[in-house]
């Protein structure tokens, strides 16, 4: 009988415990943890939203647990010393000019967090990766890019401010033109030409004779491609891409295609100087017909002419790339250069607008003050 009742009140005690640690529970759940923001003097919003802390699970007193539930928040006193809540508190930046968190995770979060400060050293390296992002996205359009599907034409951008190019992407432009097969189709109509006149006597007549035209014309086209459009722009820096103007007189307009044979735009700075590549490129490319080109027609000539011929090829070629577009929406009803045409001409147009509207404005104020 007395075991029993020793028994019954340890069981009423902890019947009691736990009703008043369920009851803690629930009401520290319900109502907001007091937090040390307002004794630091920070507004609430001033600092992001912290975890729901997680209650301990312990045998609580009857006593405690009736003040627990009693207690209220105030706001005026200060979190005590040690305890969880300061300790998270002092993690946690405490005003707005803290630098807040950025999404993200290992280096991409990193680089996000970077890129998205405005006073941070790296802008420059997140700038330039865009940069050649930029460019990237622009190499694959102009990887597509063919004449009626046929003729390539991956050195021409219709992008007044496209992105400048890294070394690799020059060279991989340049390798794209030399080996894609229209290069080959050209070689094999470029030697029947020849040997159809006779011009080089060097060669022989008949099947060996057109093979071997044919391999001199292909190395013709690609030195001239792998040297004007590939090295010599990567050494000196320049553009070797074709930029159309696509707007403005037909006289202005053919001047411009024909100067870019002599002028380039460099990387460095954006402006035009003279065409190292291009120049350089045609005669050293003019200069290697030497060595597959038969012996009687070797030597300064043999270099001068194929130097005029990649000059004047890339004139005509840079005539071709100016109007094509043109020609194409005329005729074809097709736009190659998919609405950039139409967006520059509604950009001068704003322009010229805006240039005349201050002049336009100044007459209608003379006339309201007389």
């Amino acid at each position: 009988m007395h075991s029993n009742r020793n028994h019954g009140i340890v069981l009423f005690f902890w019947g009691m415990a736990f009703f008043g640690l369920t009851y803690a529970a629930s009401a520290q759940e319900a109502r907001p943890a007091p937090s040390a923001n307002s004794a630091l003097g920070t507004a609430p919003d001033a600092l992001p939203e912290a975890p729901t802390p997680q209650i301990e699970l312990a045998a609580v007193a009857e006593p405690k647990a009736a003040q627990t539930q009693n207690a209220q928040p105030d706001a005026g006193n200060a979190v005590p010393a040690g305890s969880a809540e300061q300790n998270r508190s002092a993690q946690e930046p405490a005003s707005k000019n803290d630098p807040a968190p950025t999404s993200g995770s290992g280096a991409n979060g990193a680089l996000t967090q970077n890129c998205s400060s405005s006073n941070s050293s790296p802008q420059q390296p997140c700038s330039k990766n865009s940069q050649r992002d930029k460019a990237t996205e622009e190499v694959k359009e102009q990887e597509k890019q063919r004449v009626e599907g046929i003729v390539p034409d991956f050195n021409v951008t219709y992008h007044h401010d496209a992105a400048p190019l890294t070394a690799g992407q020059k060279m991989s432009l340049s390798f794209h033109s030399a080996v894609d097969p229209f290069a080959f189709a050209s070689a094999f109509l470029e030697s029947g030409y020849h040997e159809g006149l006779n011009d080089l006597t060097g060669f022989s007549w008949g099947a060996k004779g057109y093979f071997e035209r044919t391999g001199a014309a292909y190395l013709d086209t690609f030195d001239g491609d792998i040297l004007s459009t590939g090295i010599f722009p990567v050494i000196f820096r320049q553009d070797p891409r074709y930029f159309r103007l696509g707007h403005g007189a037909t006289g202005h307009r053919i001047l411009y295609s024909l100067a870019t044979n002599f002028i380039a735009k460099n990387d460095y700075n954006g402006k035009w100087g003279p065409n190292y590549g291009n120049i350089l490129g045609n005669m050293a490319a003019g200069a290697l017909s030497n060595l597959y080109y038969p012996n009687s027609n070797i030597g300064f000539g043999l270099t001068m002419s194929n130097m005029a011929i990649q000059i004047a090829e890339g004139a005509g070629g840079s005539l071709f790339n100016e109007f094509w577009p043109d020609l194409a929406r005329k005729y074809l009803h097709k736009d190659p250069t998919h609405g950039l045409d139409a967006q520059q001409a509604a950009e001068d147009k704003e322009k010229q607008s805006r240039e005349t509207s201050p002049n336009v404005d100044k007459g209608n104020d003379s006339t309201n003050q007389k």
